[in-house]
């Protein structure tokens, strides 16, 4: 009884938390199964951003505890947001779950896990479901394992997620993050430097920062030097590491890019040209409403300073419509500067109700069709900007990071510089390599080309 399977829901940080809790079962003796069908212990990782993530890993939670009754001994355990959020609330929908467990307490699977397992192959009776949502001081340096492939012939590691900071204090009206996440706390910056040094010793090439809001890293715990951020430090000690080859991060707050961030884009070559930049709207009342600390016109000098730093800047963004008493002019100022900001990507989102949050209290809810209609014009637009800003990378030449083979295993992927997935042929030797694509062919949102000079 020691097969693990972990699904995942929501965002990269819940991805690098299940990859972290993956290496620390490995580590204890379990096997990570890629089937579903083949665990003896299923982990949900689940997301409480909006009410549809929780309500669809709910739904699968009951779906999966069916299986109890042909076999008592699986055990089924709820990790993450949904559990922070709602906590032993889930054992009266979902009474058969054996554990909840907070997103502060993911280094404790393993010694619950091991507790369960010793007791059904003991045959003593198993008590109640665990329950851990507790807050524990320095829990955000519990996230530094990475999950080595079992198989040495399998193809290598080229990219890795970081987590750098945890926590958000910014209160955003929508937002459920700093209940379920708890407040701003960072990593120390030699153990980041170390984790990343590590990585690139066994062949990652690609470092991703993660965070809540990675732009504050290091506010509370480091001082500004000559001007320059912790975080910006941050990305110049990883710069300087023999074998990173390119930095990105994710998700800033639009309040973290002072000067020192933008003037990083042009003296720091690793780091890529492609931010993301969440907006969440277009018009100041509304900014204002969601306590977003940023006007519009702030916003687009940002997306200006950036461009002006490092030509060829790639942008994406989240933006919310439908957000309580957004008029159709409000919704057209959205519209307008999400033009302007000529976005190669965006995650678009319908507002929902997050209980606990300030905005659930607010009154002039949208009607569901008129955030419907919202939604789609802004993906018209999107796709659009998508479609031009991939037809003219036809013919040029790209430097594109191979990552391996693609879901067909017929052909190789990998991503330039700016974000944008290529398809191509290629020989395994190259993966991990940077390598010059000419681009043959684009769609809205992958590119097609081959290999300069014969290369593979």
């Amino acid at each position: 009884m020691n097969r693990v399977y972990i699904k995942t829901y929501g965002c990269q940080m819940n991805e690098r938390d299940s990859e972290a809790v993956a290496a620390m079962l490995r580590g204890r003796g379990y096997r990570i199964v890629q089937s579903e069908d083949d665990c003896d212990i299923l982990l949900l990782n689940t997301c409480s951003v909006r009410d549809a993530a929780e309500q669809k890993a709910l739904a699968k939670a009951g779906y999966a505890a069916q299986r109890k009754k042909r076999n008592p001994d699986f055990v089924l355990g709820i990790l993450g947001c949904m559990a922070q959020n709602r906590g032993a609330e889930i054992l009266e929908r979902l009474p058969d779950v054996d554990l909840v467990i907070g997103t502060q307490k993911f280094h404790q699977v393993p010694g619950y896990l091991d507790n369960l397992r010793a007791a059904r192959e003991a045959g003593l009776p198993v008590g109640a479901s665990i329950v851990d949502i507790a807050e524990e001081e320095g829990s955000q340096n519990t996230i530094r394992e990475h999950l080595v492939p079992e198989d040495a012939s399998a193809a290598p590691q080229v990219s890795a997620f970081v987590s750098i900071q945890q926590g958000c204090n910014m209160d955003c009206a929508f937002c459920i993050v700093p209940k379920t996440r708890g407040d701003e706390r960072s990593r120390p910056m030699e153990d980041i430097v170390a984790e990343c040094r590590s990585l690139a010793e066994r062949g990652v090439r690609e470092i991703t920062l993660l965070g809540q809001i990675v732009t504050s890293y290091g506010r509370r715990d480091y001082t500004h030097t000559d001007g320059v951020s912790p975080f910006v430090q941050l990305i110049e000690k990883i710069h300087a590491i023999e074998g990173v080859a390119r930095i990105r991060f994710t998700s800033p707050h639009p309040r973290g890019f002072k000067q020192d961030l933008v003037d990083a884009y042009a003296r720091l070559p690793k780091l890529c040209p492609h931010v993301h930049l969440p907006l969440q709207s277009g018009s100041n009342r509304i900014l204002k409403a969601m306590n977003r600390p940023y006007s519009r016109e702030r916003y687009k000098e940002i997306v200006d300073a950036l461009r002006a730093s490092r030509p060829g800047m790639y942008f994406s963004t989240d933006v919310i419509v439908g957000f309580p008493g957004e008029t159709e002019e409000d919704f057209l100022q959205t519209k307008e500067l999400f033009e302007a900001c000529d976005y190669d990507m965006a995650y678009i989102f319908k507002y929902s109700i997050r209980t606990g949050t300030p905005a659930a209290e607010l009154g002039d809810q949208i009607p569901d069709e008129v955030k419907e209609r919202r939604n789609q014009e802004l993906l018209e637009v999107l796709r659009r900007n998508s479609e031009r800003r991939t037809a003219a990378l036809v013919g040029t030449v790209e430097e594109v990071l191979v990552e391996g083979p693609d879901k067909t295993g017929e052909r190789f992927t990998g991503r330039t510089a700016g974000n944008r997935v290529c398809v191509f042929d290629a020989r395994p030797r190259l993966v991990g390599q940077l390598v010059p694509l000419r681009i043959t062919r684009a769609s809205v949102s992958t590119l097609y080309g081959e290999l300069v000079l014969g290369e593979g």
